[in-house]
Parts: structure tokens; C-alpha cells; sequence
């Protein structure tokens, strides 16, 4: 079976992209730092029949990493590598101007460095498969310019730019950043907590992702809502 490492798996769309993949027989390496929710996920994604090995702890931890990268190949290797986990760099979001720069650096190290850390693990891996990819999920702030939203939108834009390096070095594979588009998450509630307005649930952002592994289009940045439009 195909073996997919997740990182931010236990809730949101890493959940909801887990079950999919699960339901179509895919083993599952699991991130997440709140050790019980993960096994929580964990548990639901074996009645599919997966084999899931949920390691709880924090992406920009080395040994951590290495752990993931580990488990996947006692599974049999790495097909896919979702870097999903990702820090705001303060809660609720704030203008540059009251940003703490040790968030800043939180999210750095969450959502670039961490990503590259993993990349490099899971890379001979990733090389070695029939069909190695890996998948970055990014944001509209990463191309937009949205109060308060500027750190967190410039460790995207930096993640994007990482993911396109890597395409253009690792031909072999395929590198996929991806916008959702707006999701009802804890991420989101977090970083603006006073907004009530609805927002799509992170399963509808999902066949887009899938679409990808389907039809394996060339290394890039793709949209999901454009995804979905057009199928």
C-alpha cells in the first residue's frame, strides 16, 4: 500500500485528507502535538482498515522529524509527504507593527524550516517511489496582502517558494503547493476569533487534493476552489 506521512493531522483538513486516503487504502504516518486527539484520529482511521502510526510531538523538533520519516518506512517507504502543520505567529493575528518577532520565528520554523527538515528525511524515500510527491498547503495570505495577516503570509510565501525549488530540483517527484481557500478551522478561529461568518467545512477542500494524486499535473501552486471548478 501507498504511505503517506501528514503532519497537523489530528484535526482540519489533515484529518479529513487522512480519512480520505485511509479510505482508499493508504497507510498513514500521523503528526500532531496533542498526543490524545491524534490517537483519537488515529483509532477512527484504522476501522478503515489503514495501518496508522501516530507520533505526537513538534515538527521543528530534529529527532521528531526523523521519528516520522521512520515509521513511514517501517511501512514500506514514503509515497507522500504532506506538510500541513502550520503557526500563526500570534493569537489572534496583529498588525507588523505589535508582531512579536519570536512569533515570527515561530512560524518560520513551523511552516519553512520544519517543511524543508522533513523534505530532507523523507527524501530518499520520496525519490525511491513509484510516484513520490509532496504537498505543501499554503494560503491566500501567502500572495495577498491582509492586515495582520502579514507574518503568517510571509512564512507561506516563503513555503511556496521552497516548494518551487523543490520541484525544479527533483524533477522525478511532484511538488505541490496548495491555497484551500477559506475552511472553518481552529487555525482560522484562532487568528481572528471575533469573525461569526461561516466557512466551508476542511472535507470540501479535499477532492482537490485528491485530484492531484489522480491526475498528477506538473510541480507548482494550484488553487483547490480552481481544482474543484474545473472538474
Amino acid at each position: 500500500m501507498p504511505v503517506a506521512i501528514i503532519t497537523g493531522a489530528s484535526k482540519g483538513l489533515g484529518r479529513a485528507f487522512a480519512e480520505a486516503l485511509a479510505a482508499r487504502g493508504w497507510d498513514l504516518v500521523l503528526d500532531a502535538r496533542d498526543a490524545e486527539v491524534l490517537q483519537g484520529t488515529a483509532t477512527a482511521l484504522e476501522a478503515y482498515g489503514a495501518r496508522v502510526t501516530a507520533l505526537p510531538g513538534d515538527v521543528t523538533d530534529a529527532g521528531h522529524r526523523a521519528a516520522l520519516a521512520a515509521g513511514a518506512r517501517l511501512l514500506g517507504g514514503v509515497d507522500l509527504l504532506v506538510s500541513n502543520a502550520s503557526a500563526l505567529g500570534a493569537e489572534p493575528l496583529v498588525r507588523l507593527a505589535e508582531l512579536p518577532l519570536e512569533g515570527l520565528r515561530r512560524a518560520l520554523e513551523v511552516n519553512v524550516v520544519a517543511a524543508l527538515g522533513l523534505v530532507r528525511e523523507a527524501l530518499p524515500s520520496l525519490r525511491a517511489a513509484p510516484a513520490g510527491a509532496v504537498l505543501t498547503v499554503s494560503s491566500d495570505a501567502a500572495a495577498e496582502a491582509y492586515e495582520t495577516w502579514g507574518g503568517y503570509g510571509a512564512s507561506k510565501a516563503a513555503l511556496d517558494q521552497l516548494a518551487a525549488v523543490l520541484g525544479a530540483e527533483e524533477p522525478g517527484l511532484r511538488v505541490w503547493a496548495v491555497d484551500p481557500g477559506d475552511m472553518a478551522t481552529d487555525l482560522y478561529a484562532a487568528a481572528v476569533p471575533d469573525d461569526d461568518d461561516p466557512r466551508p467545512d476542511p472535507v470540501s477542500v479535499v477532492p482537490a487534493l485528491l485530484r492531484l494524486l489522480d491526475e498528477r499535473p506538473a510541480s507548482g501552486r494550484y488553487g483547490a476552489p480552481a481544482l474543484l471548478e474545473e472538474r
